[in-house]
C-alpha cells in the first residue's frame, strides 16, 4: 500500500514558493488531488508512471487526454529523435510543415488549409478571431456544458473564474445548452441583431450527441451565416482518427485540433475552409488578419511526433480506436456493475463517452459529493492508480486493467463502509478536492 509521499511533501512547499499554484496547469493542481498523493513525476513508460518517492502507479490521466499510445511510446520517439539531429527551429519554416499540413488535409473533413500552433486554446481563438474577421460580427455562442474552451479572455470571461476581463470582453460570449437545439434557436434570436459571428462546441465531449444534432446546428448556423467551429481538441484522434467530426458525419466550417494529435507532444492546429483560413495569409487583397505567429509553432521534431501518431492511428483498421473505445468502456461496466452489486451505486458510477467517460460521486441528496471523490482518489493511490480522469491509451493493457479492478473492488468497499456508517470525512486525510472554476481559492 502506498503511503509514503516525503520527497513530493517537500517539494511542494518549494515549487509553491517559485511558481502560482506549484505548477502550470491547474487540472494538475496540488487542489486536484487529496493530500495522500504523489506531488510531482519522474517518468512514465506506457501506461505507468513513477513520482520523486520511487511509488509506482497506473496512470488513467495520460497527460490530461493529450497521450493518446502510451509515455515515452518508441515508434514516436524514434523520429523525434531523428529528426533533433537536424535541429528544431530555423530562419525560414520547414519542409515538414507543408507535409504535416497535407496529411491533415488527407485525414480530417473540414480541413482545406491549416495553421500550426502549440497549444489548444491559441487553436480556438485564432478560429474565433476568423470567425469574426470574416463576419465581421463579435458575438460568441458558446456551449456551456462542455467544460473548457481556452485560456484567452473571450472564454474566461464566460466563466466564474473572470477576475482581471473587461466587462466589455465578457459581454460578447454567450452562451448555450449541448443537445438542445430550440436552446440555441432562442439564443441566436436574441443576439442576432447584435450580430453573432460563431457558435463554438465540442462535437462531444461528455455525451454523445442526439441523432440530427450536430447537422441541425450547422443547418442553423448557415441559415444565420454564423460560422460553426468544431473544438476537437481533445475529441480530435481520440474518438475517431478522422475526428469526432467524421464519426458523426457533419462538417464544421472550422476546426481544431491538439491534445493526441502528437502522443503528448505540444503541437495543435485549426483548420478549415479555404475562404475562412485564407484570411490569415499574404495572397489576398482583403483586410489582414494576423492569424498564429508562433516562434515554436513549426518545431520540427514535435511535428514529426504529430505526423507519426496520425500515421500509427491509421493503422490495421483502426485497432488503436478499437482498443480505447473497448477498454474504456470495460473500466465504465466494471465498476458500475460492482457499485450496484454493493448497493451504493446511487452514490457513485462512471458515465459518458467510452473512450474519455468520466466519474460521478453524488451524495444523499444526489448534490455533487467532493468528499467522496477525494476519497476514492485517495483510496486508489493507495493501491497504485492514478485516476483522476478516465483515459484509455493504447498502452492500457490487460495488467493495468486487472490492477484497476482490483484497486475498485478493494476502494469501493472501503467507500461502502464510509458511506454507511457515515464515516467519509473520519476516513478522508486533509481536505476535499476543489473544481478547477471557483471564484476564491
Amino acid at each position: 500500500m502506498i503511503t509514503n509521499f516525503t520527497k513530493s511533501n517537500e517539494l511542494r512547499k518549494k515549487a509553491h514558493a517559485l511558481i502560482p499554484a506549484g505548477g502550470h496547469t491547474y487540472t494538475k493542481g496540488d487542489d486536484q488531488f487529496p493530500e495522500l498523493s504523489p506531488g510531482f513525476v519522474v517518468k512514465g513508460k506506457g501506461a505507468r508512471i513513477w513520482d520523486v518517492d520511487g511509488n509506482e502507479f497506473i496512470d488513467w490521466g495520460m497527460g490530461l487526454t493529450s497521450v493518446l499510445l502510451g509515455h515515452a511510446y518508441e515508434p514516436v520517439l524514434d523520429v523525434i529523435k531523428k529528426e533533433l539531429d537536424n535541429g528544431c527551429n530555423f530562419i525560414k519554416p520547414s519542409f515538414i510543415e507543408a507535409e504535416v499540413a497535407e496529411l491533415m488535409i488527407e485525414q480530417i473533413p473540414s480541413a482545406e488549409m491549416v495553421k500550426f500552433a502549440k497549444n489548444g486554446s491559441d487553436g480556438t481563438t485564432a478560429a474565433v478571431k476568423l470567425a469574426r474577421a470574416y463576419t465581421g460580427k463579435d458575438i460568441v455562442l458558446r456551449c456551456v456544458d462542455q467544460p473548457f474552451f481556452s485560456v484567452h479572455d473571450w472564454f474566461m470571461g464566460n466563466t466564474v473564474v473572470d477576475s482581471g476581463i473587461p466587462e466589455s470582453t465578457k459581454s460578447l460570449t454567450k452562451n448555450f445548452k449541448y443537445n438542445d437545439i430550440e436552446d440555441l434557436k432562442i439564443i441566436i434570436d436574441e443576439n442576432k441583431q447584435q450580430g453573432i459571428a460563431c457558435v463554438i462546441m465540442e462535437p462531444a465531449a461528455t455525451e454523445e450527441p442526439n441523432e440530427g444534432y450536430l447537422q441541425s446546428v450547422k443547418d442553423l448556423c448557415e441559415a444565420n451565416n454564423i460560422i460553426l467551429i468544431f473544438d476537437e481538441v481533445v475529441a480530435g484522434f481520440r474518438f475517431h482518427p478522422k475526428g469526432a467530426q467524421y464519426l458523426y458525419g457533419v462538417t464544421p466550417h472550422l476546426s481544431t485540433f491538439g491534445k493526441s494529435m502528437a502522443n503528448g507532444f505540444s503541437v495543435s492546429a485549426v483548420v478549415g475552409k479555404k475562404e475562412l483560413m485564407e484570411l490569415g495569409g499574404i495572397q489576398h487583397d482583403k483586410e489582414r488578419v494576423f492569424l498564429l505567429s508562433t516562434t515554436y509553432g513549426g518545431e520540427t521534431h514535435h511535428l514529426r511526433a504529430a505526423q507519426k501518431t496520425i500515421e500509427l492511428l491509421n493503422h490495421n483498421n483502426y485497432e488503436v480506436t478499437k482498443h480505447i473505445w473497448a477498454t474504456g468502456k470495460k473500466i465504465k461496466d466494471s465498476f458500475n456493475k460492482l457499485a450496484s452489486t454493493l448497493g451504493i451505486a446511487q452514490f457513485m458510477r462512471i458515465e459518458g463517452v467510452d473512450c474519455r467517460p468520466h466519474f460521478v460521486f453524488l451524495d444523499k441528496d444526489g448534490n455533487l459529493d467532493m468528499l467522496l471523490r477525494t476519497l476514492f482518489l485517495q483510496e486508489m493511490i493507495k493501491h497504485g492508480v492514478m485516476m483522476q480522469l478516465v483515459v484509455p491509451s493504447f498502452s492500457h493493457k490487460e495488467s493495468e486493467i486487472s490492477q484497476t479492478l482490483e484497486a475498485f473492488d478493494k476502494t469501493l468497499k472501503v467507500l461502502q463502509y464510509a458511506i454507511e456508517n457515515n464515516k467519509v470525512i473520519e476516513l478522508l486525510v486533509g481536505n476535499p478536492v476543489k473544481p478547477v472554476f471557483r471564484k476564491y481559492n
